[in-house]
């Protein structure tokens, strides 16, 4: 698949700078065929974004695919160059190692058209790859009609080759019975050695003890080291061998005729076998990157044209590596970067981080815009940049005599000349190579011309005028990497938004320079150079530890939400049991209330005399308790009509209850029409009602009561 031109959107220097032949190195040797080592050992960022992001989606999916343990075919198979070329030449015959490949790679093609359709949903960037190539047994077909499963010539693949091969096995036949005769015969006889025969130029021999040799009837035609043995063929096999030569070059001019007539037929297909050799090394390709994002951890980011670089829990891609393979953790960084903080210059101790989070960053810039997912959190977004430069290490020169500074220069000459508002620029240690006063004052005018350019750039400094130069311009700022002073030691952390002290005198310190020196030297410095990179490494210390307070203090937040949480439905969870529990006590009181009503009926019962006066105050409580359970049904349903009925006019009014909707029975739960008073109905005499209303029982006209 095409993948367009290059361009020389970073030279080769920024790649040595970068290390990312180190990146090309680890890919190649992920390729199983040389095609696929040869371009992943020569990779180079895309000219268009466009292709970029195509191959990232590309391994992205497969990744996906591998991780998903969804069974992907196995992508081991042999190129097809040379057969290719045999099959251009219009009388050149295929060799069978080479029609076994092209077999194989059509059934591994075809394999694939199988998957991607299968898995259509995951595989939409993978299946592009797919276009120029198509499912067919046009190739098959052909070869499955002249090579068995083993990858033998059948016996049948031609007339010619089937009567050929009936000679030979006939003649064998033949061979092997009059050896077997005459090997019994003079094995009876002791003329044979312990192991009787042996095989001689394909040929089986007899193995006779020389004292003998002249007692076998047959044709010298060696002999042992030790001359004990003597080889002989059997006299009557002779003629019968040299007919089976004769057969045996007749079969190998026949397989030649069936090979070329066989090149014919896949000559026909030439376009669709290097579509095959097209499609197997584009995803050969393709599992190399992916073999590479599991090694490192890495991940999809969001590639845009966008001015704005997010990089969210970066890794330095060998680094990472590195520490991996020794057992030993990798700090990750965070930055960011738009139009508006386009320019970051870093400062801090030696040793502290400042190189490597420069080349974290323009590392994962090429990787990303090569094509190549990257170890970074989820979320991090890059920005397409159609240059990326780097001036990084002091690159001396013995054979062109350039010094440190020369080269430099030189650089900068280049960035002058290139950089552009599409532009990054990566310089370590910048200004430094001369003098600090007049490097510095050049290396000022540098920042400002390139910053004038509107270019992106990662800086790395000592120099206080450069970090005074990024603080005044609007769209610069400044960094620094963290450094521990109770410990004297780097914290390898990138904070945005002031500059570094270079702790210079500590950092001498924890290499061991003795403190009458580190003393000496600090006399000799101007006293206020000395208090304001004191200032800076105290601000840097506050701002640390208020970072660490701040960090400390959202946790707790944090925190204080979920336990809030957890309350709250620790409450809700204990208010819904409450209920339950309360209608089950409801519920219980009423089965004990039963409960010992019946108890009292069973002790008042008086076995073997009359009983009617009990049964008659049984059934007077089964009914009133059956009638209350008809009344509660009768009114639920009543009432489901009635709101039926509202819902359906759109008219929910509040219903007032009133006596003539349910009878008033023995057991009805009633209240005074004119009063909220309620009772139970224990008698019915007429229009007259006997009410318990607590612990006094009334007789009441039934017009003034109302069931509730």
């Amino acid at each position: 698949m095409n993948k367009g031109q290059f361009i020389r959107i970073c030279d080769q220097q920024t790649i040595e700078d970068l290390e990312f032949d180190s990146i090309r190195k680890l890919l190649a040797s992920y390729c199983f065929g040389e095609s696929a080592r040869e371009a992943m050992g020569n990779i180079r960022p895309f000219q268009l974004i466009e292709d970029a992001e195509q191959s990232l989606r590309e391994t992205a999916e497969l990744l996906h695919i591998r991780n998903e343990g969804i069974s992907f075919p196995r992508l081991e198979f042999e190129e097809l160059g040379r057969e290719i070329k045999r099959l251009r030449l219009n009388n050149a015959t295929l060799f069978l190692e080479g029609i076994i490949r092209i077999y194989q790679a059509s059934v591994l093609s075809n394999e694939l058209h199988e998957f991607f359709k299968k898995y259509d949903e995951e595989a939409v960037y993978l299946r592009a790859i797919l276009v120029s190539s198509w499912h067919s047994t046009n190739v098959i077909d052909p070869i499955e009609k002249v090579l068995d499963k083993r990858f033998n010539v059948k016996d049948d693949a031609s007339v010619g080759l089937m009567r050929i091969r009936q000679d030979i096995s006939a003649k064998r036949n033949q061979v092997n019975r009059n050896f077997d005769r005459l090997m019994r015969k003079m094995s009876g006889l002791g003329y044979l050695g312990e192991s009787n025969e042996s095989f001689l130029n394909d040929r089986r021999v007899l193995s006779a003890l020389s004292s003998f040799k002249r007692s076998v009837p047959g044709r010298i035609i060696g002999g042992s080291r030790s001359g004990h043995i003597t080889y002989l063929e059997p006299q009557e096999n002779i003629q019968l061998n040299m007919e089976l030569d004769t057969l045996a070059y007749e079969e190998e001019k026949e397989l030649e005729h069936i090979f070329a007539a066989l090149s014919q037929v896949l000559r026909k297909e030439l376009t669709l076998i290097e579509s095959y050799q097209e499609l197997l090394c584009e995803l050969d390709k393709v599992q190399a990157r992916v073999r590479l994002a599991q090694l490192m951890d890495a991940r999809l980011p969001i590639l845009h044209r966008h001015a704005e670089l997010n990089l969210m829990q970066a890794f330095h891609p060998l680094l990472f590596l590195k520490n991996k393979e020794l057992g030993l953790p990798t700090l990750p960084q965070s930055m960011s970067m738009d139009k508006l903080t386009r320019m970051l210059v870093i400062s801090g101790p030696n040793a502290g981080g400042k190189s490597i989070t420069l080349k974290t960053i323009g590392l994962l810039q090429i990787m990303a815009q090569s094509g190549l997912l990257i170890p970074v959190g989820k979320g991090s977004k890059i920005p397409w940049f159609n240059k990326i430069l780097s001036d990084i290490g002091d690159n001396q020169s013995i054979e062109n005599q350039l010094s440190t500074y020369s080269y430099k220069l030189k650089r900068m000459r280049l960035f002058l000349d290139e950089a552009d508002s599409r532009s990054l620029l990566l310089l370590d240690e910048f200004g430094t190579g001369s003098d600090p006063d007049l490097g510095g004052a050049l290396a000022e005018v540098f920042f400002e011309e390139l910053y004038a350019k509107g270019s992106f750039g990662v800086i790395t400094t000592h120099y206080s005028n450069i970090k005074l130069r990024a603080a005044e311009l609007p769209e610069a700022l400044n960094a620094s990497m963290l450094f521990d002073t109770e410990t004297l030691e780097p914290r390898f952390t990138l904070s945005i938004g002031q500059p570094g002290s270079s702790f210079t005198f500590e950092v001498a310190q924890m290499n061991g320079i003795p403190p009458e020196i580190i003393a000496r030297a600090v006399k000799r410095l101007d006293v206020k150079k000395v208090e304001m990179d004191r200032l800076i490494s105290s601000l840097q210390q506050d701002k640390a530890s208020l970072a660490e307070e701040r960090s400390e203090m959202n946790k707790a937040i944090l925190e204080a939400k979920h336990a809030e949480k957890e309350t709250q439905e620790t409450r809700e969870h204990f208010e819904q049991r409450l209920e339950v529990q309360q209608k089950r006590l409801e519920r219980n009181n009423k089965y004990l209330s039963s409960g010992k009503k019946m108890s009292s009926f069973i002790n008042a019962y008086i076995l073997s005399k009359p009983n009617k006066e009990l049964m008659a105050e049984v059934k007077k409580f089964l009914t009133i308790e059956k009638t209350k359970l008809n009344d509660v049904q009768r009114a639920r349903a009543l009432k489901d009509q009635h709101e039926s009925m509202l819902v359906a006019q759109g008219k929910r009014k509040k219903e007032k209850p009133t006596n003539h909707l349910e009878p008033i029975v023995l057991g009805s739960r009633v209240r005074l029409e004119k009063s909220n008073q309620r009772g139970e109905v224990i008698a019915l005499d007429g229009k007259e009602v006997t009410v318990m209303f607590g612990m006094f029982k009334t007789k009441v006209d039934a017009s003034k009561l109302v069931v509730v």
